[in-house]
């Protein structure tokens, strides 16, 4: 099979796609052959030498939408020639960037039938560290108001449909050219963060997606006992001690393998509450380009690597 390898950390050159031996499941594990890798930024921190694997050679990537071709002894809940969407072995490695994978079979779910595998290959990850951010940690209810950063970004704006699903009152927050898509997407409010005279209140939740230089700047804006998850880099001690003196509570996410959370985002992309925004698919052998892409900050969007010939804009 092909996949894409790494001998040194860097920039996305390091990046080169080589033969290796195609795997064979485990007991309680499928082989799935991949029709779609979703890209996310903690792939391109662990190519450069951050996050969780430190030694190279390695293969980034943990987003998989492909078809069960194998099923392993004692595997259960998918079978052979189904349809699948899964983020196996986070955060350990999963060989995402490749023609086939193998990984617990309960790290996976049966791929909606109106989704195609570019879309369903974006949504774990970033869906599972909204639902488990908003949901599992935060449990959001209807009538909460609810505050994202970045909401138009990968995270951002699966974040917004799960918590207007959930019955809240969605503030978003990103640049003034994305306000439409963000009332596309339920968003009852919209507020541009580069206006520095912009303000928010009354937040039972907010989704910090930027850092710790903006989540000081909206936590004025979370009611005493609210809550407030940082994603990209945990919540730090000056975030932490800010909040803890407004009595305002704090949680840091890594988000993981789950079952339970995948099948609740798949319910809902069955139910028409969920779309998933892809802005550009690149065939396998061009993942140099869709890192660099993505490292421009002109991707605009969820960028997914197929293994057929071509990769197609959407």
């Amino acid at each position: 099979m092909r996949i894409v390898t790494q001998q040194e950390l860097g920039g996305p050159e390091v990046l080169r796609v080589t033969d290796a031996p195609r795997p064979e499941p485990g007991p309680t594990e499928v082989l799935v052959r991949v029709e779609g890798a979703g890209i996310n930024p903690v792939d391109l921190k662990v190519r450069r030498g951050g996050g969780f694997l430190s030694r190279p050679p390695f293969t980034v990537g943990w987003d998989v939408a492909g078809v069960v071709e194998k099923i392993g002894f004692g595997a259960t809940g998918v079978r052979e020639g189904d349809e699948v969407l899964g983020m196996p072995w986070f955060p350990r490695p999963a060989n995402a960037y490749a023609e086939y994978v193998t990984a617990p079979s309960r790290h996976f779910v049966r791929k909606p039938a109106g989704l195609s595998f570019t879309e369903a290959a974006a949504l774990p990850l970033a869906g599972l560290t909204a639902w488990q951010s908003l949901v599992d940690i935060a449990d959001v209810q209807p009538g909460q108001r609810v505050f994202i950063d970045a909401a138009a970004g990968g995270v951002g704006h699966l974040a917004v449909q799960i918590a207007k699903a959930r019955g809240a009152h969605v503030i978003g927050a990103a640049a003034a050219g994305k306000h439409d898509l963000l009332r596309d997407l339920g968003a009852d409010e919209v507020i541009d963060y580069h206006d520095e005279d912009a303000t928010v209140s009354g937040v039972d939740i907010h989704l910090g997606l930027v850092g710790e230089d903006s989540d000081l700047r909206w936590l004025p804006a979370i009611k005493r006992g609210g809550w407030l998850i940082g994603v990209p880099s945990g919540v730090s001690g000056r975030v932490r001690d800010a909040a803890a003196g407004r009595g305002v509570r704090t949680s840091q996410i890594l988000v993981e393998p789950d079952r339970g959370g995948l099948t609740a985002l798949t319910g809902l992309v069955e139910a028409g509450r969920l779309t998933v925004r892809v802005a550009r698919a690149f065939p396998l052998d061009d993942v140099v380009q869709a890192h660099e892409l993505i490292e421009s900050g002109r991707a605009g969007g969820k960028v997914v690597l197929t293994t057929g010939p071509r990769g197609t804009d959407r």
